[in-house]
């Protein structure tokens, strides 16, 4: 058996084309047995790691150069289609919360007078002027917005091109059981990014623009808005990614839903955190964000459960299938 190892390390060209003629890993020799079998599983293995390995690294950086440079054309487009939309963009998108008759709060009031509560949920952001300290402030803040909207409206084909430049490498089950991620990851993307913008933005702005001292006056800049809607936005879209990366973590056996049970406790306090970080020091904001992640966080732990009660479905047929092999070979 040590002999016929070095020989296929020596000649695989050789061994390839033996193998290449039998469609079952098995290849009929003199005295099959358990070692022949392993020795042909790991050629196969062998020669389907030189078919991965064709490219250099040189070559996998230019292949990634190319999804960079499309990811980055793709921004542009959708860049330059916000810049030239500017009365849109910032009367419509950019400061929409800021108005009386925003979505958020005509629903909010509709759902107050059905349920009989009457104007109890019914609420407009208080009334007050951006202004401007410097003077490119504008233009600056307009290829700011641009460019984050271009981001956002490309975020399906920038993790498209991205998972193209990540599939050649895996193998077919891991193809198999990764399917679909590119829908479901810009789902909870641009989940994340209507949740901040529909729910969060609303209230936070409302809530800031409201507090204030006696003989003050709420005259925020245009560079302070805007960098607040961006708190709200971005990242509750990346945050709402929590299920994807727990999927990915239990498949590569680094948790497992008992770990995030016993943990539950040490999550909420993670998770407070990162609201306070990502929203504006006010406890509704907080309190909107937290709600949401905890969601979220139970929701990773029904995914990585399943994860792991699918690999001990793999793990008993794979081991019932050994048993059945040396069952074969004590027959033989």
């Amino acid at each position: 058996m040590v002999f016929r190892v070095v020989c296929i390390n020596a000649f695989p060209e050789y061994y390839s084309g033996a193998l290449s003629r039998y469609p079952h890993p098995r290849i009929p020799v003199r005295g099959v047995g358990r070692h022949e079998k392993l020795v042909s599983h790991m050629a196969l293995d062998q020669m389907h790691e030189h078919e991965r390995g064709e490219m250099s690294f040189f070559d996998h950086i230019s292949e990634l150069r190319n999804h960079i440079l499309r990811s980055a054309l793709a921004i542009a487009v959708v860049g330059v289609v916000c810049f030239f939309n500017k009365d849109f963009v910032f009367n419509t998108l950019i400061f929409g919360p800021r108005n009386a008759d925003f979505i958020t709060y005509r629903l909010l009031c509709e759902f107050s007078h059905w349920c009989g509560a009457g104007d109890a949920m019914c609420f407009t952001p208080p009334v007050f002027n951006l202004i401007t300290r410097q003077l490119g402030e504008v233009l600056m803040q307009h290829l700011y917005v641009s460019f984050w909207l271009g981001v956002i409206g490309a975020f399906p084909f920038i993790f498209w091109e991205f998972w193209k430049f990540v599939r050649p490498g895996l193998l077919d089950s891991e193809r198999r059981a990764v399917r679909g991620v590119v829908g479901v990851c810009t789902a909870l993307f641009l989940l994340g990014v209507s949740f901040g913008y529909f729910v969060i933005a609303p209230f936070s702005i409302s809530f800031l623009a409201g507090y204030t001292l006696e003989g003050l006056e709420v005259s925020p800049t245009l560079d302070s808005y805007v960098t607040y809607m961006t708190m709200f936005t971005l990242p509750t879209g990346l945050i709402f990614e929590m299920p994807v990366l727990a999927y990915f973590l239990a498949k590569i056996g680094l948790i497992g839903p008992a770990f995030l049970r016993n943990n539950r406790r040490q999550a909420i306090v993670v998770i407070l955190i990162v609201a306070a970080i990502i929203t504006p020091p006010d406890v509704v904001s907080q309190t909107l964000v937290t709600i949401p992640l905890y969601g979220l966080y139970e929701a990773s732990i029904m995914v990585v459960a399943r994860v792991q009660r699918q690999r001990e479905k793999e793990m008993a047929l794979e081991e019932s299938k050994s048993r059945e092999v040396m069952i074969q070979d004590d027959e033989d």
